[in-house]
């Protein structure tokens, strides 16, 4: 018997777990995913990840600016699935909505819960240094990533991976444990693990406070801000006055006197101390007006006129 399911997701994370349904035959009677946005300069118009897959699909799309109360809710509710499916939907479910499917609604989450519930998981994991992070396969509630946990896998956090390399290794994960999953929840012979309240630890969205890279961070610190947001929104620091984003670095071997937010280098590389003495090499940036470059271009141009020892970012 084929399995209905209500599927919700936005970003590109979404689309594989999407695909994956496909492919392995389960009935997708709707997409829900978030209105489509101005992007860029340009504010064009542009579609979300999971509407462009739904469409390659001839899938019904529904895009409610907030879906608690709307008309497209009660659309969904009546064609009476057998799951709901969430990947990084972005908003929250009703209870009433929640309860309307069969068999249960499911959460493709970015983190291992309990740790990092909320909005950026992934981000978190980045900028607090861990060694690994993971997917959790989780039954949806009122309450924000609190349900109980179906399954769950780990997976190692890379020196070089950034929030965009983790995403896109995570809805591959995210994926396939699902599929491996959701057999069991349909069959009902699955047992669910409630989550530890003590350990639970919330990753709230990226704030624009958050963005900003200061001297008083250690070098690390910086680089873990810096693959966190990479690549978007962009971390940046402010320098003589003007934002200078910084796309990727690496925390050098070496350690200075001097004190943080100072040039330490700039031949062969663009090294600026940070606190305790650390030291960061900027490798992508993007000052303020240009276009992303590496170090060794911004070096011929406008870098060549930081002197080492000079104090160039601001507190």
């Amino acid at each position: 018997m084929v399995t209905s399911v209500i599927f919700m997701g936005t970003p590109e994370f979404s689309v594989p777990v999407l695909e994956g349904l496909i492919k392995n035959n389960y009935e997708i009677k709707a997409v829900v995913t978030q209105p489509d946005k101005k992007v860029g300069r340009k504010q064009k118009i542009t579609k979300t990840p999971a509407k462009i897959a739904a469409e390659k699909h001839d899938l019904p799309v529904f895009q409610p600016v907030k879906l608690s109360g709307s008309e497209e809710m009660q659309q969904v509710i009546d064609m009476h699935a057998d799951l709901i499916v969430t990947a990084a939907y972005g908003q929250f479910l009703p209870t009433k909505f929640l309860k309307s499917v069969k068999i249960a609604a499911v959460n493709v989450h970015g983190s291992l819960l309990p740790k990092y519930r909320g909005g950026a998981p992934i981000q978190y994991s980045l900028i607090n240094g861990d060694a690994e992070t993971g997917i959790t396969i989780m039954e949806m509630v009122k309450k924000m990533d609190a349900g109980d946990i179906y399954s769950q896998k780990a997976i190692k956090i890379e020196p070089d991976d950034n929030a965009g390399t983790l995403f896109s290794k995570l809805s591959i994960v995210g994926r396939d444990l699902l599929l491996e999953t959701l057999p069991s929840i349909i069959d009902g012979s699955i047992k669910k693990i409630p989550q530890d309240p003590d350990k639970v630890v919330f990753s709230p969205n990226i704030t624009k406070e958050q963005e900003r890279i200061v001297p008083t961070m250690t070098a690390t610190e910086a680089n873990n801000m810096i693959r966190a947001l990479n690549p978007d929104p962009g971390a940046y620091m402010m320098l003589e006055g003007k934002r200078f984003k910084v796309w990727k670095a690496e925390v050098a071997k070496d350690s200075t006197d001097l004190k943080p937010g100072c040039v330490v280098a700039n031949k062969g590389r663009f090294a600026i101390s940070f606190a305790d003495g650390t030291v960061l090499n900027l490798l992508e940036v993007q000052p303020s007006g240009k276009k992303k470059m590496d170090i060794k271009n911004f070096l011929n141009g406008q870098g060549s006129k930081f002197a080492p020892g000079e104090e160039i970012v601001d507190k």
